[in-house]
């Protein structure tokens, strides 16, 4: 029986969740809490594998089927190594995109398919967050410092802004999906103004 508190970063490419992911793991650390930062695609070995196939390479690379299965294999993968271990011990689990953003991306952004992922998400995963951040802001701006990183890893953000529009209209209606753990946080402000905004949410629900 988990004992932790899983907690995930949701939005768009360019949005900010990796960076305030981890000024959260920090925050929570400098606390005195034991922390586990990690990501998706990705977070353990056989995940990381995988990942550079779903995020590098041409956009028509996978077609959105392929890229569920991809994903979920991945994430199985994450649950067993890393995230159920750090959960049953006691510790928080900060996570840089999970199953939502395959509802999002392949179930709305890319096809029509939210009915799949939600079904082999059952089968295979069987874990939703505690509480999920979902970062809202402009998709032009967002995608603008996506590409701008020039990471490598820019697979998704090449599919363009009607993409990247659709992905956010996605998020939006997720929060409003899940509002039992969805915390939409606006991210069009500097990064302690989000980091702030995160805190006081995070307060709220402790109350």
């Amino acid at each position: 029986m988990r004992v932790g508190r899983f907690i995930t970063f949701e939005g768009i490419d360019g949005s900010g969740k990796s960076t305030q992911a981890r000024l959260l793991a920090e925050r929570m650390e400098d606390a005195g809490q034991d922390v586990v930062l990690t990501r998706e695609p990705g977070g353990s070995p056989g995940a990381e594998e995988i990942r550079s196939l779903l995020v590098e390479g041409d956009p028509g690379r996978w077609s959105p089927e392929t890229e569920i299965l991809l994903f979920t294999a991945a994430r199985r993968d994450h649950v067993e190594r890393t995230i159920r271990p750090a959960l049953d011990r006691g510790a928080t689990v900060i996570c840089d995109r999970f199953a939502d953003s395959t509802r999002v991306y392949q179930g709305a952004a890319r096809a029509e398919l939210r009915g799949t992922v939600d079904t082999l998400h059952a089968l295979m995963i069987g874990l939703e967050p505690d509480l999920t951040f979902v970062l809202d802001m402009d998709d032009r701006r967002a995608l603008e410092r996506g590409l701008a990183r020039g990471s490598g890893e820019d697979r998704f953000e090449e599919l363009g802004q009607d993409f990247q529009a659709r992905a956010r209209a996605g998020f939006r209606a997720l929060s409003a999906d899940f509002t039992d753990r969805c915390v939409p946080i606006d991210a069009s402000g500097t990064i302690a103004e989000i980091a702030a905004a995160i805190d006081a949410a995070l307060a709220d629900r402790a109350a």
